[in-house]
């Protein structure tokens, strides 16, 4: 229980990362010294999911069982504040400012597509060929969207209500796949400002419909991740990578004219918008390798502590 305020400031640090879409909330977990038993107790959860999925109530209380529900709740609580204290915010530079906020976005990504490369571990011709043709066909793809690029980062157009039970079941993937934000996610299927606008407007039909896609898509969908990672780590993230390479044609501040996602000369802001996107990359290297060292302390305390014992 002493815990709980650290962990709710905790939790609004990670909130706070996951709301701008290229800062993984799991790496400033990483930093924070409290990624594994997160992750841990995301994996109990999602298999206590699965077992309600497969009305196993055996399963469901010993998954249920191991998670940390004194780390779980507090993080979740201030993640919450962060989203709610943060949206506002947000919504209105995307509104205001959709070059810069663009730019800043492209230099958030640019800055995760160089940490996931560095996460894999074989770099081979199969690797390059996975993200290559990966990155090829969300490029194309998100070109036959309508919209310019600007309006599919901070549109405010409602969608339909499937389309957040949608963008929650597949932005949940985020929490278990690593250098990834569930708002890269939301950019890249054109919810980022709907789901903004939602939690601006404290509309709780379209926000109970998001956290309900949530939870089932991390009751079917987590297992399914977990074992690709465990067996294709290097695949997973070469296509994870050639994605966020892709989605360059979402967040390219300076669309070729109006309703087009073809990519133009910059024309607007450049100066600023260049010095944006420098300072995004920057502080995702800089978090990253903040991470890194945090990691490498905390091993190398642990095997000191065995050596010991």
């Amino acid at each position: 229980m002493n815990e709980v305020p650290l962990n709710i400031g905790r939790g609004f640090l990670m909130g706070a990362a996951d709301v701008v879409p290229g800062v993984s909330g799991g790496t400033v977990a990483l930093v924070l010294g409290i990624y594994r038993r997160l992750v841990a107790s995301i994996k109990s959860g999602s298999s206590g999911l699965g077992a309600i999925v497969r009305a196993r109530p055996d399963d469901l209380r010993r998954h249920f069982g191991a998670v940390e529900w004194q780390l779980v709740v507090p993080l979740v609580v201030g993640i919450g504040l962060a989203v709610l204290l943060l949206a506002g915010v947000l919504e209105r530079q995307l509104h205001d400012r959709p070059i810069q906020m663009a730019a800043l976005f492209l230099g958030l990504v640019a800055g995760s597509v160089v940490v996931a490369w560095k996460l894999l571990e074989q770099r081979d011709a199969r690797r390059i060929v996975i993200l290559t043709v990966v990155g090829t066909a969300v490029f194309v793809l998100l070109g036959l969207r309508e919209g310019t690029s600007e309006e599919a980062v901070g549109q405010l157009v409602e969608p339909g209500t499937w389309a957040f039970f949608a963008a929650g079941a597949v932005a949940i993937w985020a929490m278990i796949l690593p250098g990834v934000s569930g708002s890269f996610i939301l950019v890249i299927l054109g919810m980022y400002g709907p789901v903004l606008g939602a939690v601006n407007d404290r509309d709780a039909a379209l926000l109970s419909v998001f956290v309900a896609g949530t939870v089932i898509g991390l009751a079917v969908f987590s297992q399914l991740l977990h074992w690709l990672l465990a067996t294709h780590y290097d695949s997973v993230m070469a296509a994870l990578v050639g994605l966020m390479l892709g989605s360059v044609r979402v967040l390219w501040p300076w669309p070729s004219g109006v309703d087009s996602t073809a990519l133009g000369a910059p024309d607007g802001f450049v100066a600023l918008s260049i010095l944006l996107a420098v300072g995004a990359f920057v502080a995702v290297i800089a978090i990253n390798e903040m991470a890194i060292r945090h990691e490498l302390r905390s091993a190398a305390s642990g095997l000191e502590t065995s050596t010991t014992s």
